[in-house]
């Protein structure tokens, strides 16, 4: 008896190949099945009513050989399993059966379907020893390595929603599809590139045994107890933004490109993901700056150099017990993605003078995010006309409201995916009928309740793990109550339900570079809308989603991507916004990063008598703590200023900025 073939259904058997090979096999199955036999060793035969033999031994798929040809997995071993489940000699009468009509159901959806139930099991239980017969001492001198630097991972139990063991890992995420045999463990990387993360996955596995046995879901960090705190290259890294605090972006000028230079590399050697993006991000400040181009904004600078002292405290100060996410030491550079289905959830268009941003927000089911597809073009065009512009062969338009299935994808360390134009790379486009609800339960925010809570619960931002379209959620729509228009702000709101009664509101906002931007969401919220995807924030005291995308009965709406239509008016107007606390945080936040763009030594004498008037009005408003920070800076100007400034700048700015973020 195989019970590892048993274990398999038809949605598993979709996970670990592809849907149209199940459903072929399906289909010749029901035509006619083939002769079983099975050996003292466990291994299956098959002979086909064409003459095909195919033998499949233990440990998983790969090891099936076939006299078809086939160099992969093909229909003849699908067929095998299939044909042990209905072999009346061989299937359980409680057995896991699967309708062959689930196949054609899309591929998010198979996460949760028809699998078998793993209670009473944990992936933890894998020895070393069955680790290195599956992985191979290679493989597992790489996950060793990772160890000792230290991640963290989320590890999900079976539960009956999704009863498959799983782990979300940094670069991947690992299913144990059949209890007990880690050869049906799969990866979203490419086979064999990544194996090494199926190591780290039941070590994950092991420390949520041990620290949070009777939780469905758990964060832990694995390894990487013995690494310092910090290092000599965030130390150098925090030294580097205290020089351009100093000195400011006015200042600075190509002076510190020997010392950047070499604490990128120190970083790199160190895999610390997270402070080298933000010092790639804040030497593309710099640069913009001297550049004298519209991509530079002061407050980004000022995020910028923030953040590299925020994640050097962190790890520091005894205040982080996940050092490895703050330092994004376990992340890997890029990853390749096997076969992948990517759901388009909408666009975001930017301008910088004249370049054009197109940011795509891609799903992936297998792995239970959002990725992001970037490109920038040296151009004028509108919103409407990128749509046409084409990536890997797909348009911009369709990537953002269709279905792509690709075998060319890798994604990053802060989930941006690159789609490569390999010519034996195949990727495909379908257009979509918008059926978000397919998604991962971890994309879909039905109750705006829980969804808040979620935010608050989130570690601050300059501390937070790189990750881009971390906020992005699809949020389904269970009543418009209002839409409104603000014309003198050029923004459109309306307020939203969930099925509970509970409400966010959509807010955007007109820019020339996406014309058709508020009459799509006019029309869309006016219609048969169903779900909203889009970025989400705390903001007046409510839920804010800026929209990218909306899920109507017939199809996918991209409003930074729709034309010009003018529309009727909203009935309702916006009202206006009488923010106090928020104008006082937002003069606060600018204040300070003209105090970082001007440089600590630069400042003029005119600075501390502003920022005691912000700081005057931040406590007025409850927010001493902030007030007090503003007025420690303004204390600590002078001709010279040393350390103590520095550490003031980031004390008051982190204090107002994420005031601001949470208010």
């Amino acid at each position: 008896m195989r019970p590892d073939l048993l274990a398999l259904t038809e949605a598993t058997l979709a996970e670990l190949t592809n849907r149209g090979l199940v459903k072929r096999a399906v289909r010749e199955l029901e035509r006619a099945a083939p002769t079983l036999t099975e050996d003292d060793d466990g291994t299956v035969c098959a002979v086909f009513p064409d003459g095909v033999t195919t033998s499949l031994p233990t440990g998983g798929l790969d090891g099936g050989a076939c006299g078809c040809g086939a160099v992969t997995t093909c229909r003849h071993v699908v067929g095998l399993v299939l044909a042990y489940h209905r072999d009346p000699a061989h299937a359980a009468p409680d057995g896991p059966t699967a309708s062959a009509a689930s196949a054609a159901e899309p591929t998010a959806e198979v996460a949760g379907a028809g699998l078998p139930a793993t209670s009473g099991w944990s992936p933890g239980e894998f020895t070393d020893d069955e680790l290195v017969a599956r992985l191979g001492e290679r493989m597992m001198a790489a996950a060793r390595r990772l160890e000792a630097t230290g991640f963290v991972a989320r590890v999900h139990r079976g539960r009956p929603a999704d009863p498959v063991p799983s782990v979300e890992l940094p670069t991947a995420t690992v299913r144990f599809l059949v209890p007990k045999d880690l050869g049906f463990a799969r990866t979203d990387a490419v086979a064999g590139v990544r194996d090494d993360v199926i190591a780290l996955a039941v070590w994950a596995f092991r420390a949520a045994d041990a620290t949070a046995p009777g939780q469905a879901d758990a964060q832990v960090q694995v390894g990487g107890g013995a690494t310092p705190a910090g290092g000599p290259a965030l130390d150098a890294a925090v030294a580097l933004a205290g020089v351009v605090l100093r000195e400011g972006a006015v200042h600075l000028g190509a002076g510190p490109v020997a010392e950047i230079a070499r604490v990128r590399r120190e970083l790199d050697a160190a895999r610390m993901r997270w402070p080298l993006l933000a010092v790639d991000d804040l030497v593309g400040q710099l640069e913009a700056y001297r550049e004298r181009s519209a991509r530079y904004r002061p407050e980004a600078l000022a995020d910028h150099l923030a953040e590299l002292v925020a994640r050097h405290r962190a790890v520091t100060g005894g205040g982080s017990g996940l050092r490895s996410r703050v330092l994004g030491t376990d992340e890997a550079a890029e990853t390749p993605l096997r076969r992948a289905r990517l759901d388009g959830l909408g666009a975001r268009v930017t301008a910088a003078g004249d370049e054009r941003f197109v940011d795509l927000f891609l799903a992936h089911a297998d792995s239970a995010t959002v990725l992001v597809l970037r490109r920038a073009y040296e151009s004028a065009e509108t919103g409407p006309e990128l749509a046409a512009r084409r990536v890997a062969g797909v348009t911009v338009g369709m990537l953002a409201s269709g279905a792509v299935v690709t075998e060319s994808a890798a994604r990053s360390a802060s989930r941006a995916v690159r789609l490569g134009a390999r010519r034996l790379s195949r990727t495909e486009a379908m257009a979509s009928r918008g059926a978000w609800q397919h998604l991962p339960p971890a994309l879909i925010a039905g109750d705006l309740t829980a969804l808040a809570a979620e935010l608050d619960a989130l570690p601050p931002r300059p501390v937070r793990a790189r990750v881009r379209a971390e906020l992005v959620r699809v949020i389904p729509v269970a009543s418009v109550r209002s839409v409104g228009y603000a014309a003198g702000a050029q923004r459109l709101d309306a307020v939203i339900e969930d099925a509970a009664g509970a409400t966010a509101v959509i807010s955007a906002t007109h820019e020339s570079c996406v014309p058709g931007r508020l009459d799509s969401m006019a029309a869309a919220l006016g219609g048969d809308v169903r779900f909203v995807s889009g970025t989400v924030r705390r903001g007046g005291g409510g839920l804010l989603i800026d929209p990218l995308g909306f899920a109507l009965a017939d199809g996918v709406v991209v409003p930074d991507l729709a034309p010009a239509d003018r529309g009727s008016d909203p009935q309702d107007r916006a009202g206006a916004t009488d923010d106090p606390l928020g104008q006082v945080l937002d003069e606060a936040v600018a204040l300070l990063a003209e105090v970082a763009h001007r440089g600590l030594r630069h400042a003029p004498s005119t600075m501390a008598d502003r920022l005691r008037s912000v700081s005057g009005r931040l406590t007025t408003l409850g927010l001493r703590r902030s007030g007090e920070a503003v007025e420690g800076l303004a204390a600590r100007l002078g001709p010279d200023p040393g350390d103590p400034a520095i550490s003031a700048w980031v004390d008051a700015y982190l204090r107002t900025g994420l005031a601001a973020e949470l208010r």
